[in-house]
């Protein structure tokens, strides 16, 4: 995550927190008075945040706040691990800490729940992805986990690929009158991704020579009845209903790729807590 990108969104938390001050921290410490704290992990997690995100929250609201040992994003942290050791100015901690710690939990919980996704399908070839199923304000962030869960990501944002889907569909008439037009707009470089449901659209979609070729909401049989159809002359997407039971048949019906919206939108935070120092 580039700083240039991802400071504003921080400032903008730290903004929204902190308004005009914190008029606890401040009436009860002064500019001079310094302390340290842990992050601490409640139970076993991924963690993800530690050293890309909580530094950067306490390095915006004090230079002078010092982040050492963190564990690296992606490492399985266990349960009472030192996730991070945090010391400096005491209203700057105090300021911080909040907003810090709802990231990181965030985080580590997509970091968590991807891992488990990723876990279930070793030995496929498919890839565990993403999609735009993101918290307003954190895509960036929550895509971050993804990747640090051992899942990759998907389109960052509509510019990033066409994939035309049953609202494109139904509101042009037809498949072929949505490739068609996409076609005479988009760049040569962009591949083209249409959403299907039936064997006929694949079927239509294998016609048009489209890139990428998604399984909506299909049972894991008829997948690998389209993934057989399809023959490698495009790539092969599943998508809508994966969850934990059903995910491993699904990578072993062929798939290329496996998108799970659950795995940002649906992720429990961690329970992640920053205790004082005696």
């Amino acid at each position: 995550m580039d700083t240039l990108l991802l400071d504003p969104i921080l400032r903008h938390f730290l903004t929204e927190d902190l308004e005009h001050g914190d008029i606890t921290t401040d009436a009860i410490f002064g500019e001079a008075d310094t302390a340290s704290a842990s992050f601490m992990a409640r139970h076993d997690m991924v963690a993800c945040g530690m050293a890309s995100i909580a530094p950067r929250v306490f390095a915006l609201v004090d230079s002078g706040v010092r982040c050492t040992g963190a564990v690296a994003d992606g490492a399985l942290a266990r349960q009472g691990d030192v996730l991070l050791r945090i010391s400096g100015p005491t209203r700057a901690m105090l300021k911080g800490e909040r907003v810090a710690l709802n990231l990181v939990q965030r985080m580590s919980g997509i970091a968590t729940r991807t891992r488990s996704f990723v876990d279930k399908i070793q030995g496929c070839r498919a890839a565990i992805v993403d999609t735009r199923k993101t918290t307003p304000g954190l895509r960036m962030l929550e895509k971050y986990a993804v990747l640090a869960g051992g899942g990759r990501n998907h389109r960052y944002s509509l510019s990033d690929g066409a994939l035309i889907k049953d609202n494109h569909i139904a509101a042009c008439g037809s498949i072929s009158e949505a490739v068609r037009r996409v076609r005479q707009t988009v760049p040569h470089t962009i591949n083209i991704e249409v959403e299907t449901t039936t064997l006929a659209e694949v079927a239509e979609c294998l016609r048009l020579n489209v890139g990428l070729i998604m399984l909506d909401n299909m049972a894991p049989a008829l997948m690998r009845e389209a993934v057989q159809m399809i023959a490698g002359r495009a790539l092969v997407e599943a998508s809508g209903g994966v969850n934990l039971d059903n995910v491993r048949a699904i990578a072993e019906s062929g798939v290329d790729i496996i998108s799970i919206g659950g795995l940002t939108h649906s992720a429990p935070a961690c329970d992640i807590g920053m205790d004082w120092d005696a």
